[in-house]
């Protein structure tokens, strides 16, 4: 009897612990590489040539894309990876900024 109440304590914190394991939050390395297959899998976004930073949970965004849509498009893309807190969008477009 008391074997089979060890065993099923023990039972229980493994679970737990691989329950908690799982919940652990994914390396920067990790948000990286994930938001930069997101990116260059893209048709509008095209994230071949860009560079994606992360430190902490925040990504940041380096290099040029074609249009604004395609810009801020690469931020909800990045936004939607898991782990990744916030992103800071330094990408630059080719649109020429409309007005006099």
């Amino acid at each position: 009897m008391i074997t089979r109440t060890v065993a099923s304590l023990l039972l229980v914190f493994l679970l737990a612990g691989v329950c908690l394991a799982a919940d652990k939050a994914p390396s920067d390395d990790a948000i990286a590489d994930q938001v930069m297959l997101k990116l260059a899998a893209d048709p509008d976004v095209k994230g071949n040539a860009l560079k994606v930073d992360c430190k902490n949970g925040v990504v940041t965004l380096t290099g040029a894309v074609d249009t604004s849509h395609a810009r801020d498009k690469a931020s909800k893309l990045a936004k939607k990876v898991k782990g990744v807190k916030q992103v800071v969008n330094n990408l630059t477009s080719g649109d020429k900024p409309s007005g006099k």
